[in-house]
C-alpha cells in the first residue's frame, strides 16, 4: 500500500511535466515552427530525458497536439452548435466558443503542410468546418446571408479571416477576447456592421448571464 502511495505523486508529477511541454510546445512552435525539442525542454523547464520520455521524437510530439486540438474542438463543438438559433447568431456564437482554443487551430494549420500532413490536419478540423459550412448555407437559405458565393467557400475564407486575426493576436498588433473576431466574421459573411455588433453583444450578455446563472445554481447545491 504505501509502495502505491509513493508511486502517486510520480504520477502526478509526470502528468504536471506531460501538460506543461504540451504547452510549450504551442507556444514555441506557434513562435517558430523550426524550434527543436531541446529547446522545447529547456523552454518546459526540464531535462531533455523528461521529454523523449513522453514523446519519443518530434512525431509523437506533434501527434499529441493534433489530439488535444481534437479534444478541444470536440468540447467547443458540444456546446457550441445552436441549430434552433438564427443562424447570426448561431456563428456569433461558435466564434465566440471557438475562440478559445485558436491557438490550437492556428498551430495545426501552421503545422499542416510540413509535419502532420494535410490529410490528418483536414480530418481534426473537419467537424468545425462542416459546423460553420451548415450555418452558413442554413444562414443563405433564411436570406441572413448572401449567396454571391457557396456556402463552403464562404466557410474557407472566414477560416483564413480568423486565422489571420489570431496571428495579429499573437505578435501584439490586436487585442480581442473573441467578439471583435465575431463581429469581423458576421461582417464579412453579409451581415451590416451595427447588426452584426448587436448580434454579438446579445450573444455574449446572454452567455454571461446563463454562466452566472449556472454558477449560482451549483453553489446553492454545495450550500444545501
Amino acid at each position: 500500500m504505501s509502495h502505491s502511495v509513493a508511486r502517486e505523486p510520480q504520477r502526478r508529477n509526470s502528468r504536471s511535466n506531460r501538460a506543461r511541454i504540451l504547452a510549450t510546445a504551442r507556444q514555441e512552435l506557434g513562435r517558430n515552427p523550426d524550434v527543436t525539442l531541446e529547446e522545447i525542454a529547456r523552454a518546459s523547464g526540464v531535462v531533455r530525458r523528461t521529454l523523449f520520455g513522453h514523446f519519443p521524437g518530434r512525431a509523437a510530439l506533434l501527434e499529441a497536439l493534433a489530439e488535444e486540438a481534437s479534444e478541444a474542438l470536440r468540447g467547443v463543438l458540444e456546446v457550441a452548435v445552436r441549430p434552433d438559433e438564427p443562424a447570426e447568431r448561431a456563428l456569433a456564437h461558435f466564434v465566440c466558443a471557438i475562440w478559445p482554443v485558436g491557438d490550437r487551430y492556428r498551430l495545426l494549420l501552421s503545422l499542416a503542410q510540413r509535419d502532420l500532413g494535410v490529410e490528418r490536419v483536414a480530418g481534426v478540423l473537419a467537424p468545425a468546418r462542416d459546423e460553420v459550412t451548415a450555418i452558413l448555407a442554413r444562414g443563405q437559405r433564411d436570406g441572413v446571408f448572401p449567396t454571391h458565393l457557396p456556402a463552403a467557400v464562404l466557410s474557407a475564407a472566414l477560416e483564413g479571416l480568423h486565422i489571420a486575426l489570431l496571428e495579429e493576436v499573437n505578435r501584439g498588433a490586436l487585442e480581442d477576447d473573441g467578439t471583435r473576431t465575431a463581429v469581423a466574421t458576421l461582417v464579412a459573411a453579409g451581415v451590416p456592421e451595427g447588426s452584426a455588433r448587436a448580434v454579438v453583444d446579445d450573444v455574449v450578455r446572454t452567455a454571461t448571464v446563463t454562466a452566472e446563472t449556472r454558477a449560482e445554481a451549483g453553489t446553492d447545491r454545495s450550500g444545501g
